[in-house]
């Protein structure tokens, strides 16, 4: 009784198999903009999460003082 034979190659995830399907769909200029645009939705959620704490330590700080 032989083995099954071993799969040499991994299973893309499913990020891999999206952005074939992009890059087959979209110019490269289309691809680079909506990086562009997530990578901008990104750095807004960091700042505001960053001002959430900010205005988290001033409110403590008033609070404490006399």
């Amino acid at each position: 009784m032989q083995a099954a034979p071993v799969r040499a190659t991994a299973i893309p995830s499913f990020t891999t198999a999206l952005r074939a399907v992009e890059s087959l769909l979209m110019s490269g200029g289309q691809r680079t903009a909506r990086r562009n645009a997530w990578t901008s939705v990104l750095e807004d959620r960091r700042r505001a999460k960053d001002r959430v704490e900010a205005q988290r330590v001033l409110d403590q700080n008033v609070l404490r003082r006399p």
